[in-house]
């Protein structure tokens, strides 16, 4: 009997759903640095807290992004000139009106943008919320929790706290603008109660026990939601304040306050990167040098990618709207109509030269590892197809190209710490909007730059974040709609969805909480029904092979045998997650299941790999058996020449599933023997 578990359609679906989870890529990346905690070492708590506060902040950003459309480009800037009301209609009734009344309504704006993540995020809990297992048994931390994080006490805790502090971000934000016409009495009442909220906001997230050890129906379990209710009265409050209060607002070229709120939360996320990386190395074995991917950073690297990404679309989103209302290009300058405040035009220069640095140096890499790498697949094709005809040399060669593309993985961490390094000084940058200084007077008085020719520049920079933007809908389409497609691009985004909700309530639902209880029922049945069951798992679905066997009661796992192929856990997933797919963890899988386990793997493939053992000539055996006895390496293609009766070799596999390769059919049946053979010896 033969049975498929199809579960690609959890991580993408329907194209709608796919766009929608493109604009939460931010927020999905630096939910994954919860789980890129490194392995062991007293300083768990510290990364945990580090990644939950960073992740805090991409929240902050997201409401000052709406709340800098909305509050300070329409309501103050746009809506205090009659050029820019000029034949809009729409907007010059509301114009004529108070600036109170005008800022408080348009505040409705961010509100409902921080409302919508809001409500998504709560419906896409319950979507998955009816396919649990009662009767299983998660322990802690471990790998078999990952289906019930998304519905635990801790992920609703999570969720009221960034909506409390998105809500009192823009309360803030109000209230510094409200300040700058006169403070009185309540609106110091209310800027003190907004601080001391967020600060309870902040103290929550430090204190990982009260978040994530306190018992259901607890008072920790209740402060969350009692913080949010009482942010969402503050809210009602603020909006009455500003809209009720006759004062004479200040004239000045932006919403009072609000150019500094944003060089805060900037300058805020780059201490707190800087934090994380230190306290990463800082950690016994943290200087390793082997050459592993992102060499035990991956934490640090991935927020500073996300918190990179974020500033990067909050500047674009503001520009655009800001040429929109000038009706001028994107190459604005101070004296326009709406010019975004100095540290969005930072984080869009920086975004710029960030990307440029990053291109420079993958071009370096390429070429400076381009022999060795050329080096190892010659030799590599040498000890498959030991004097080749001359028919075959082609051939040969495009397998050669095959492993030479294949072999460049592991160059991508040193890639990716490189961009993420790059990425924290352009954050730092924001010291320099928070003292006042913007790029053209800097760039004109340092180095003699031209403002026009920076103008150009950041214009550039713009026009390379919206195809960045384009870029990541077009994937995501592709990725949902075409197999081949999704097969290389849409890894990513599997590994990103593979964990739940930790640091960042708003990222995208985990499909693991729907995969592993569906497989671990269905696997129970047909253990119960036959005497052994063969699990098969490609490229992920290997991954949630090894989250589902961790799950399967003993009785079950005596009449399981596993199967990976093409498997990214050692090459990707052991060195991404350290503390959750790390060698330990794996070597439990191999354990429970009494090592019935096999994994088929090739040079050509990118993304898969040994897990055990590289089976290399000359490699030492890394460990005892019978780990080294798991991996199994195909010479891929299996000749150069083509088969009797057909015209042409066999294919290069790579990454694509083959399971109608006759060393795969051998593979299972080996271990549907296994099986019967520990039947046989059982009692």
């Amino acid at each position: 009997m033969l049975e498929a578990y199809q579960w690609s359609d959890l991580a993408s679906g329907t194209a709608a759903r796919t766009l929608s989870l493109v604009f939460l890529l931010p927020f999905m990346l630096s939910n994954v640095t919860f789980w890129m905690r490194p392995a062991g070492g007293g300083l768990q708590s510290g990364v945990t807290v580090l990644c939950r506060l960073v992740a805090l902040t991409l929240t902050l950003v997201y409401a000052l992004t709406a709340a800098g459309v909305a509050l300070d480009l329409l309501a103050w800037k746009c809506m205090g000139s009659s050029r820019c009301l000029a034949g809009r209609g729409w907007l010059s009734w509301l114009g004529a009106r108070p600036v109170g009344l005008r800022l408080a309504l348009l505040a409705l704006v961010p509100f409902a943008a921080v409302a919508l993540v809001w409500f998504l995020n709560a419906r896409q809990t319950r979507s998955y919320g009816a396919f649990r297992l009662p009767t299983a048994k998660p322990q802690g931390e471990h790998l078999t929790a990952l289906d019930r994080w998304d519905v635990s006490p801790r992920a609703k805790r999570l969720h009221a706290i960034h909506v409390a502090a998105a809500f009192v971000t823009l309360d803030v934000v109000l209230l510094a603008a409200r300040a700058a016409a006169g403070a009185s009495v309540t609106v110091v009442v209310l800027s003190a109660l907004a601080g001391a909220l967020l600060a309870t906001c902040v103290v929550l997230l430090c204190v990982p026990g009260l978040l994530d050890s306190a018992p259901i129906a607890s008072t920790t379990d209740r402060m969350p939601l009692v913080l949010r209710a009482v942010a969402g009265g503050l809210t009602v409050a603020t909006l009455g304040s500003v809209a009720v209060e006759p004062v004479r607002w200040p004239r000045s070229n932006g919403l009072p306050g609000y150019d500094d709120i944003v060089a805060i939360v900037f300058v805020t996320q780059t201490a707190l990167l800087v934090a994380l990386a230190v306290l990463v190395l800082w950690r016994p074995g943290g200087r390793d040098r082997r050459p592993a991917l992102l060499r035990g950073l991956g934490a640090a690297v991935v927020a500073a990618v996300a918190t990179g990404l974020a500033g990067a679309l909050s500047g674009e989103l503001v520009y655009r709207a800001a040429s929109l209302l000038s009706r001028q290009p994107l190459m604005l300058r101070p004296r326009d109509l709406a010019v975004p405040v100095p540290a969005y035009r930072w984080a869009i220069l920086a975004f710029f030269l960030t990307t440029i640095a990053a291109v420079t140096a993958c071009a370096i890499i390429i070429l400076s590892t381009r022999t060795d790498r050329r080096r190892t697949a010659a030799a590599i094709a040498a000890r498959d197809y030991p004097a080749p005809p001359p028919e075959a040399n082609a051939q040969v060669r495009r397998v050669e190209r095959a492993v030479i593309r294949a072999s460049f993985t592991e160059q991508l961490g040193s890639l990716a710490i490189t961009y993420a390094c790059l990425t924290v000084i352009g954050l730092a940058a924001s010291v320099l909007a928070l003292v006042g200084l913007e790029p053209n007077p800097l760039a004109r008085s340092l180095l003699g730059v031209p403002s026009n020719v920076l103008s150009v520049v950041m214009a550039i920079g713009n026009y390379l974040i919206l195809a960045v933007v384009v870029g990541l809908l077009v994937g995501g389409l592709f990725a949902s709609r075409t197999a081949g497609f999704r097969r290389y691009v849409g890894v990513l985004w599997d590994l990103g969805t593979f964990w739940p909700r930790a640091a960042h309530p708003f990222a995208p639902p985990c499909y693991t909480e729907r995969a592993v209880p569906e497989l671990t029922d269905r696997i129970c049945q047909l253990a119960r029904r036959y005497d052994g069951v063969v699990l098969s798992g490609h490229s992920q679905g290997s991954v949630i092979l090894a989250a589902t066997v961790l799950r399967l009661p003993p009785e079950v796992r005596r009449r399981v045998a596993l199967l990976t192929y093409a498997s990214p856990l050692k090459r990707l997933c052991a060195q991404l997650y350290p503390a959750y797919l790390g060698g330990p963890v794996l070597h439990e899988i191999g354990d429970q299941i009494g090592w019935r386990w096999l994994n088929l793997w090739s040079n050509t493939d990118p993304i898969g790999g040994w897990i055990f053992s590289t089976q290399r000539p000359g490699d030492p055996r890394a460990c005892p058996p019978p780990a080294v006895l798991v991996d199994r390496r195909l010479r891929d293609p299996e000749d150069v020449l083509a088969p009797p009766g057909d015209s042409t070799p066999p294919p290069i596999w790579g990454h694509t599933p083959y399971e109608s390769d006759d060393r795969y059919a051998a593979a299972v049946r080996e271990l549907a023997d296994r099986l019967r053979a520990d039947r046989a010896q059982r009692p």
